[in-house]
């Protein structure tokens, strides 16, 4: 995809971004293959190879119509001087951003939610049809994508922000990642030292401490997600389709800002409204680190993925609040099914110990279908972690022989049609 970028770098103070902003297009064709990352496994880094685009550019809006836009880069954060060029207005003493760990919403939002008890949480009646049709269409375990084995995505990292980190305006560009009223707009803090989906940090030298948000697959139309746990603001930033050049002009498609004070109800931000995940959903809460492996217990839902032909087509159910231009028969999945894993596993005696931890989690918690792609499960990156995957004995492959007819579908609602119709005030400050 072509994008044109525009170079105009603001230094006035505390500006908001002014856009002028495209509607969701429902028509464009969605890439077939969701995220597109390489299935060929961990990088040297421990991170999963980024390959091509992938079907999320498609899965936030099926596709999108490019929009002009004129904006600020660089605003100021409290305290700070405005940053657009780069790392020279960067307050001294600057903290760098860690890995996120931890709860993120309060005890009642549906990720925390023990689903394990059957006669509490009963299997849908279309079940067992649903994970057959998976391994029949499929093939292999049934999960689609590159070698259709149930796989783990380590190329996402959720960044802890200091305290005062300074904020910066975004120029949400020319591409069409856009949505309104479903993205915000409001100034994100940037902690230096952090990663954007796909950079393992090697570029963050000690002379650019803002090089690991470079994406360099934007200009493709990779997803470049950049997730922000800001826990002093109680705020989720969680931003698609972003990057900071190395003009130091920093873009983005869509930034879903989230509450972290509060339960979200079925409707989420909005019904029918995107977020930086195509179902609507936050992001973070759903990756779960090494951290939590070491720990030997993983208390959250799991995020998951699967190619779009794969998903019902154009609907959706709670808690997902909005779908795409999916593809899938009457036999498949809506965005937003949960699934649990059956109990007990027959397979659980040849897993490692890091393996059984995830599994432990998917029987007790499950995991939610959140986007398009073509490696279904999804930890964190451990780019800026001090822990290793390496170190806890967690690599892409270890769940390996998992089959789509090892989980069951819980029970679900009259999935809602996806309209594109969302209804919401965007937060600007």
């Amino acid at each position: 995809m072509f994008v044109h970028r525009l170079l105009q770098i603001c230094l006035l103070l505390g500006l908001t971004i002014s856009t002028a902003c495209s509607n969701k297009q429902s028509g464009a064709a969605a890439a077939e293959g969701g995220s597109g990352r390489d299935a060929g496994g961990l990088s040297s880094t421990g991170t999963a190879a980024k390959g091509g685009n992938g079907g999320e550019t498609a899965a936030h809006d099926g596709g999108a119509a490019g929009a002009a836009s004129a904006g600020t880069s660089g605003g100021a954060g409290s305290g700070g001087a405005a940053d657009g060029g780069g790392d020279a207005a960067l307050p001294s003493g600057t903290k760098q951003a860690t890995q996120s760990a931890g709860s993120y919403f309060p005890q009642g939002a549906p990720w925390y939610t023990d689903v394990h008890d059957p006669a509490l949480f009963p299997k849908a009646s279309d079940s067992d049809a649903i994970t057959q049709w998976m391994v029949s269409h499929a093939g292999g375990d049934g999960w689609g994508g590159g070698n259709h084995i149930f796989q783990i995505d380590f190329s996402l990292a959720a960044l802890e922000v200091p305290a005062g980190t300074v904020k910066r305006t975004f120029q949400t560009g020319p591409s069409g990642f856009h949505a309104d009223p479903d993205c915000d707009t409001v100034a994100v803090p940037v902690p230096v030292g952090g990663v954007v989906e796909g950079n393992d940090g090697a570029s963050a030298g000690l002379g650019n401490m803002l090089g690991g948000y470079q994406c360099s697959g934007f200009d493709a139309g990779d997803d470049c997600h950049i997730l922000l746990v800001a826990r002093s603001e109680h705020r989720l930033y969680e931003l698609y389709h972003a990057t900071i050049d190395a003009t130091g002009t920093f873009y983005a498609g869509c930034l879903a800002l989230w509450d972290t004070s509060k339960v979200y109800d079925q409707h989420g931000r909005g019904d029918q409204c995107t977020s930086a995940d195509a179902a609507g959903f936050p992001i973070a809460p759903l990756l779960f680190t090494a951290e939590e492996i070491k720990a030997g217990a993983i208390h959250h839902a799991i995020r998951f993925a699967i190619p779009n032909d794969m998903i019902r087509q154009k609907k959706y159910v709670p808690p997902a609040t909005h779908g795409t231009n999916t593809t899938g028969p009457l036999t498949s999945m809506p965005y937003g099914a949960h699934l649990r894993m059956k109990t007990p596993y027959a397979g659980m005696a040849s897993l490692s110990d890091a393996a059984k931890v995830v599994v432990k989690a998917l029987q007790t918690y499950g995991m939610y279908m959140a986007d398009g792609g073509n490696i279904p499960l999804m930890g964190q990156s451990d780019a800026v972690s001090t822990l290793k995957w390496a170190e806890v004995g967690l690599d892409s492959r270890s769940l390996k022989g998992i089959k789509a007819t090892d989980f069951e579908v819980l029970a679900y609602p009259t999935p809602t049609d996806v309209t594109d119709n969302c209804q919401r005030t965007p937060i600007t400050q």
